[in-house]
């Protein structure tokens, strides 16, 4: 269901899943694109060879992915902030799912807060964070 104004929005609601694309083509393909090279985006060896368990995929990609979840549930949704915490790296060519939940509505300034978790297939939360939204 998509939202399209604050009287729509329900304390503790949860936003529909979304599930990003972690492959280590698209991993590798946004580092490029942001000017970051170096094996850790690009190659599970050389990731490896840097002291991670695989490739990974950009932080910065993480949270891109965050603010696309939720314009997939309120398309005219005005992004104020996000915070994240990124607890572990999120591996490339790893099933993962972000999941969101809304913990706060102040429908005088149309501002609703949203908790959200990105976990890997084993469940384990590795980005956590929040977003204060806008929404007419």
């Amino acid at each position: 269901m998509s939202i399209n104004s604050i009287s729509e929005i329900e304390f503790g609601a949860d936003l529909p899943a979304f599930e990003p694309d972690t492959s280590l083509s698209a991993g590798s393909e946004f580092a490029d694109l942001v000017g970051w090279t170096g094996g850790r985006f690009s190659s599970h060896e050389l990731a490896k060879k840097e002291g991670f368990p695989s490739a990974i995929i950009p932080g910065i990609m993480s949270q891109g992915y965050l603010i696309a979840m939720i314009h997939n549930w309120a398309p005219s949704a005005e992004i104020k902030k996000v915070d994240t915490i990124f607890r572990a790296p999120v591996l490339a060519d790893e099933g993962h799912s972000i999941t969101g939940v809304v913990t706060d509505i102040d429908e005088e300034s149309s501002l609703v807060e949203v908790d959200l978790t990105v976990t890997n297939s084993k469940n384990e939360t590795r980005v956590f964070g929040t977003a204060t939204v806008y929404i007419p």
